[in-house]
């Protein structure tokens, strides 16, 4: 079953007829096809993928499970999808609520004669658990960044700054086979490494550690890691503390199994951090999802809703952050199975120091 048919399957269990699918993540996550411009219609017994000329020959090559049209300066989407709303009768209509904007929709609601129903979730709910054939991309993207990192790590030393740091490693990413970042590295060392989102700077690599959160694109798919390094002899008080994070990833990845509510892998390991002394500089969820984007729908923190599904893949990320003097984050990524999950990072979590 392709994703069209998934999510035809779908619609009636959100009280649509049809969905309307403009965001290229979504087009690209129904129809595996990648573009810039596009609308998707998808029916009962139907589907019709638009557009324009630039990119139709490879739609057409590429597509399965819809009819590939090419769109024209004359007409609109709205106006090329209004006649077979009539046609095909359709009375109601799921969109992207959290992607559409709103004068897009009041573009589509003034076009199109059917009710306009939310249906984000309908699309959320589908791309929460990966197949097979997704968890092996996702696996080729995760060892192309691991082996970029491990390309940096002999040019690390306190005579580069954070900003070079970061630079090789995308070139060594790109180099390596990556279509893109899956975001932009964070690369920050000495009293920097206490803000979780930091962004590398002009100054050279200071002693102490040094946090590299990166991942990659590649055939779509992203993937995400964080490693927490040293440089110079880290103080027991350091080494003390790397150890609790590690231990609270360990925690909450043996927790992590389909049908558990997020929020309890999040204190799993919440729990080893705030017993040893640190609950309050652990300031974000254990863990996202991601897949097509580096962030998705799935969270696990202390006010997520969500309950892991097999086939899920999150991340794994607790952290510690003194603010002003140092932070420690340890990042894998991890696949939902019915019997626990299986982590597809290959990179070792030992301290170390350079």
């Amino acid at each position: 079953m392709n994703n069209i048919e998934r999510i035809r399957k779908l619609l009636p269990k959100y009280e649509c007829e049809a969905m309307l699918i403009t965001s290229p993540i979504n087009r690209l996550f129904a129809t595996g096809f990648n573009s810039s411009s596009g609308a998707l219609l998808i029916a009962k017994h139907d589907a019709w993928f638009f557009t324009d000329s630039r990119y139709i020959e490879a739609a057409e090559a590429a597509i399965s499970g819809a009819n590939v049209l090419r769109t024209s300066n004359e007409r609109t989407y709205q106006e090329l999808i209004k006649p077979l709303i009539a046609e095909k009768k359709i009375l109601s209509l799921g969109f992207e609520d959290n992607s559409l904007t709103y004068a897009g929709y009041l573009k589509w609601e003034e076009k199109l004669n059917t009710d306009f129903v939310p249906a984000q979730e309908l699309l959320n709910e589908l791309r929460a658990v990966k197949s097979p054939h997704d968890l092996d991309k996702m696996i080729k993207a995760q060892r192309v960044a691991e082996k970029s990192y491990e390309e940096i790590l002999p040019l690390i030393n306190t005579e580069i700054t954070e900003k070079q740091l970061a630079t090789e490693l995308i070139y060594r990413m790109l180099r390596n086979g990556a279509e893109d970042k899956s975001f932009d590295p964070i690369v920050v060392s000495g009293s920097n490494s206490s803000m979780p989102h930091g962004v590398p700077g002009d100054g050279k690599i200071g002693a102490g550690f040094l946090t590299i959160d990166f991942g990659v694109q590649l055939d779509g798919w992203c993937s995400d890691t964080t490693r927490t390094l040293c440089i110079g002899k880290p103080s027991e008080e350091m080494v003390s503390i790397y150890n609790i994070v590690l231990e609270a990833q360990k925690a909450g990845i043996a927790k992590v199994r389909a049908g558990i509510k997020a929020r309890d892998v999040d204190a799993a390991a919440r729990d080893v951090i705030e017993k040893a002394g640190y609950g309050d500089y652990f300031g974000h969820g254990f863990g996202h999802s991601l897949g097509l984007e580096v962030h998705e729908s799935l969270s696990a923190s202390p006010i997520s809703k969500d309950t892991l599904p097999n086939g899920a893949v999150i991340s794994a990320e607790p952290g510690i952050y003194l603010p002003g003097r140092f932070g420690v984050r340890i990042e894998d990524v991890v696949y939902v199975t019915e019997n626990g999950c299986e982590n597809i990072t290959n990179l070792p979590k030992e301290l170390v120091v350079l």
